[in-house]
């Protein structure tokens, strides 16, 4: 994981990507919306890296999308 730290990864992202951020973006392994954006926010630039933080993706792996979506706009 690289040193890429985002301060405010919420002002990057459209309203409709912070609505329910409380809720589970990973169903499968009851990873809140929030918890990504975390991990994203600290580093993590890959699916791999948000996986191995937080488990979301771990799954059958059906929020593999959102979460590089998350990705590429924090860290654009």
């Amino acid at each position: 994981m690289k040193d890429k730290v985002v301060k405010d990864p919420l002002a990057k992202l459209p309203e409709i990507l912070t609505r329910n951020i409380e809720k589970n973006l990973c169903v499968c392994n009851e990873v809140p919306k929030k918890i990504v954006i975390k991990a994203i926010a600290q580093g993590a630039e890959t699916t791999e890296e948000v996986k191995e933080i937080t488990f979301a993706t771990g799954g059958n792996g059906c929020c593999t999308r959102q979460v590089q979506r998350l990705i590429d706009l924090i860290h654009k």
